[in-house]
C-alpha cells in the first residue's frame, strides 16, 4: 500500500513508523513547508491518503483528494460543522473517505462501552454525568473529538440529555448547566497525549468509565489499520465500521 501523510507532523512521524513496519510505502510527506507539493500528479501515486494536519486545512486536503480520486482516511478533527457537505460531494463523486475523531481501538472499545453504561444509567435518575477531557496544550480544538463523539454517544443513550457543551478550564465560563445538558470540562496540559473521563456522580458515590493514552502510538497504528481496511472500498465511513461491537 502506498501512503500519502497528510500532516507530517508528530504524529505523522508515527503513522510513517507504523506503515513502514507493516510493509507499507510512503511516497508523499505534506506539511507547511510543502503545501505546493498537495497536487493531482502527486497524490496519484498514493493508494490512500492520511490526514493528521489540523482544521482548517483538512477540508482543502479531503477536496483535494477527492479531486484525485484517492481514498481518505480523516483523523483531524475541527471540521465536522462540514461533515454533511463533504458526504454528499464524496458520495457524488463516488469517492472514499473514513473519518474518526480518535482510531486507538482502546478508545473505540471505550466509545461502545460508554453507550452500553449512559443506557443502563437511564434507570437511575439519581445519577448526573459530566465528561473530563485532557490533552497536551498543542491541541487546537476544545472540546476534543474525542470528549464530542463521548458527549454524543451519552446524549444518545441517556434518557433526558439533549446537548453537551463545554467549558476550557482557565477561560471565561458563565454558563449554568441546565438538566438536559451534558458538560465536557477541558483542561491542556503540557506532555499529555489524551486522557477522557465519564462520571456519573450522585449524592452517594461517584461512578468512573476512563482512557488514558500512554502515548500517540495507539492513535497512529489504528489510522493504518483503518487504510488498510479501507482498500478496494468505496463510499463514506466512520471508524465505528472497523468494529463489529454488535
Amino acid at each position: 500500500m502506498k501512503v500519502a501523510l497528510l500532516g507530517y507532523g508528530k504524529m505523522g512521524q508515527i503513522i510513517e513508523r507504523f506503515a513502514l513496519e507493516r510493509g507499507h510505502e510512503v511516497v508523499l510527506k505534506i506539511n507547511a513547508d510543502n503545501l505546493d507539493d498537495l497536487n493531482k500528479s502527486n497524490l496519484s501515486k498514493a493508494d490512500v491518503a492520511i490526514d493528521f494536519s489540523a482544521p482548517d486545512a483538512a477540508i482543502s486536503n479531503i477536496y483535494a483528494c477527492f479531486e484525485a480520486n484517492l481514498p481518505i482516511v480523516v483523523g483531524t478533527t475541527g471540521w465536522y460543522g462540514q461533515l454533511q457537505e463533504v458526504k454528499n460531494e464524496c458520495l457524488s463523486s463516488n469517492n472514499t473517505l473514513l473519518y474518526g475523531s480518535n482510531f486507538s481501538i482502546g478508545v473505540n472499545i471505550f466509545f461502545h462501552v460508554n453507550k452500553v453504561l449512559a443506557k443502563l444509567m437511564s434507570n437511575f435518575p439519581a445519577y448526573d454525568v459530566q465528561v473530563e477531557e485532557i490533552h497536551h496544550t498543542q491541541k487546537l480544538d476544545s472540546p476534543s473529538g474525542t470528549a464530542m463523539t463521548i458527549a454524543e454517544g451519552i446524549i444518545e443513550e441517556l434518557d433526558g440529555k439533549t446537548e453537551w457543551v463545554n467549558e476550557l478550564v482557565g477561560s471565561p465560563f458563565e454558563d449554568v448547566i441546565k438538566k438536559e445538558q451534558v458538560l465536557i470540562e477541558s483542561h491542556r496540559i503540557e506532555n499529555v497525549p489524551g486522557t477522557h473521563t465519564v462520571v456519573y456522580s450522585s449524592e452517594v458515590d461517584d461512578i468512573e468509565l476512563k482512557h488514558t493514552a500512554h502515548s500517540r502510538a495507539g492513535f497512529a497504528l489504528g489510522a493504518i489499520v483503518a487504510a488498510e481496511w479501507l482498500q478496494n472500498k468505496q463510499g463514506f465511513y466512520n471508524i465505528a465500521d472497523i468494529f463489529n461491537f454488535k
